[in-house]
């Protein structure tokens, strides 16, 4: 995992020659890039680059494939049917499956939120009338999570961390995005761990509340990211100057979303369920470019990596 955690495979010197083609390069056929991504907050500098139009200044026709399970974008990736993985690519399913397939990644951007910085990234969320107060509230009681190992990870990790055995005090029901609200509100789980915007609708709605905001900065690492930008190594080595488009050109997206969230909270509704008159109560992301990817960034990563080989779903740490 050393190398899909570093940023030595690409230099900004090449980066930016790579994203500024002359004019006649920008005349000839667009190269494709098949992209895969998820209808969540943490997608939100791919959405950005979309409607900026910066893939097509770059010389790149997108086609776009959307999934709505954390797992299906990385078995894309493994498979074949995609290139890239959109901000917003499970981190902790990207670590596993590099694990049993060696060299297929490289990550180059990372999603989430955090406590200090004042970014929501996910929520301990609840019916507006519940007792529950933390996740030590939850024996006896069912918890509602994204489908996949790595919220089903994380989550038996979040119980455990709170005093309770999470194969015995916890029932752990797999949940999409658009179901876990309903879910909570219906009574069918007591409670979701749920990613933004979940927490900011339910929240808004009145029916629902966060009973712990961050959970996951709180208990793992603070920033948190559960997110990362993704190309396969197959696309690194076979298209090298493309893949550093690629990158640029999600970089520049991610910074014009860090910088003006406001102006593009517009767009939501076109690519996530939220609804327009929902788009002004969402909390804005924390996103992470490769240019500005550090060393609190790489350790907070880590202490994701770190999760999966304490609760026994990696046999060795990384």
């Amino acid at each position: 995992m050393s190398n899909a955690l570093t940023r030595r495979t690409f230099t900004l010197a090449t980066l930016g020659a790579a994203f500024a083609p002359s004019a006649p390069a920008l005349a000839q056929a667009r190269e494709k890039v098949m992209i895969a991504w998820l209808p969540i907050m943490q997608t939100t500098a791919f959405y950005v680059a979309q409607e900026e139009k910066l893939f097509e200044k770059a010389g790149i026709e997108v086609e776009a494939v959307r999934f709505e399970a954390p797992n299906q974008i990385i078995d894309a990736l493994v498979s074949g049917r995609a290139e890239v993985g959109a901000p917003g690519t499970a981190a902790g399913i990207t670590v596993l499956a590099e694990v049993k397939f060696p060299g297929t990644f490289k990550v180059f951007g990372l999603q989430g939120g955090g406590i200090k910085i004042g970014r929501i990234n996910d929520g301990l969320i609840v019916a507006s009338n519940s007792s529950i107060a933390s996740f030590s509230d939850l024996k006896g009681k069912t918890l509602g999570h994204l489908p996949g190992i790595q919220w089903r990870t994380i989550s038996r990790h979040m119980v455990r961390k709170a005093g309770l055995d999470p194969d015995r005090d916890v029932r752990l029901v797999e949940l999409a995005v658009g179901l876990q609200v309903p879910a909570v509100l219906s009574g069918s789980a007591d409670a979701t761990l749920s990613l933004e915007p979940a927490g900011s609708i339910a929240t808004a709605l009145g029916e629902a509340k966060r009973a712990v905001t961050n959970a996951c900065a709180s208990v793992i690492a603070d920033p948190f990211y559960s997110g990362v930008s993704v190309l396969t190594t197959k696309f690194v080595t076979e298209r090298p100057a493309v893949a550093r488009k690629i990158v640029m050109v999600l970089d520049e997206a991610t910074r014009l979303a860090e910088s003006d969230f406001a102006r593009f909270r517009k767009v939501l509704p076109k690519y996530t369920a939220i609804k327009a008159g929902q788009v002004d109560v969402v909390a804005q992301p924390y996103l992470r470019p490769f240019a500005d990817l550090g060393d609190t960034d790489l350790a907070s990563y880590q202490a994701l990596v770190d999760v999966f080989a304490a609760e026994g779903v990696l046999k060795n740490p990384i």
